[in-house]
């Protein structure tokens, strides 16, 4: 196997986070919602391809800074991993107390372009504290310092995340009114999915967290 591809349990386990996270109600989600039932699909695919180019920013920054992490400062990565199980903690709690709630724009006066929806998307996504935050601290859970390709382990598992949530996030954009109605009249789906986000992103954590605490 290419010496950049993680192990096979690897990509399972963090391809059922990405799927989680991806279908899971959040500012994403409220804007290719919001673009494709106001402007058309167009635009919430727009909106979507800009977000994919910033979660390539972030699978880049993220595998360069912590592969310099591990190499200048290995108990500084430590310090990382527990504090990434530590914010899978604060995200399934934060999970739990959003309830339902996706909030969809209404349409401006003026119909952007499809240029500056896609700025849209990459502008929330890079700008989203979430977003670098999960990167940051989520994708270190899954290199071993010792391994000499951790960076291009890093920036595979970053691709894998836009890879499993395109599915899932393109069924969304071209059902967008029917699941816009779903979400607004049975709350007890957005309810699931936050249930869901936070039951797995709380198993990641203890996982962790046990597993640093047997070394």
């Amino acid at each position: 196997m290419l010496s950049f591809v993680p192990d096979a349990a690897v990509i399972a386990a963090f391809a059922l986070a990405a799927f989680v996270l991806a279908i899971t109600p959040g500012p994403d989600m409220a804007l290719f919602l919001s673009r494709a039932i106001n402007y058309g699909r167009a635009h919430g695919l727009a909106c979507l391809l800009g977000a994919i180019t910033g979660l390539i920013g972030h699978s880049l920054l993220a595998a360069l800074g912590i592969s310099l992490l591990i190499a200048a400062a290995p108990t500084a990565f430590l310090v990382l991993k527990i504090a990434g199980a530590l914010y899978l903690i604060w995200l399934a709690i934060q999970a739990l107390r959003s309830g339902d709630t996706l909030t969809l724009a209404s349409a401006g006066r003026r119909t952007p372009t499809l240029v500056e929806s896609y700025l849209t998307g990459l502008g929330i996504n890079l700008l989203n504290p979430k977003i670098i935050l999960f990167f940051v601290t989520f994708l270190p859970q899954f290199v071993d310092p010792a391994d000499g390709a951790a960076a291009g382990k890093l920036f595979f598992l970053g691709l894998e995340f836009i890879v499993v949530s395109l599915p899932p996030t393109i069924a969304m954009i071209y059902a967008a009114g029917w699941l816009a109605g779903v979400l607004t009249r049975q709350k007890w789906v957005g309810r699931l999915l936050n249930w869901s986000f936070a039951a797995v992103f709380a198993a990641f954590a203890i996982t962790i967290l046990v597993a640093e605490g047997r070394k």
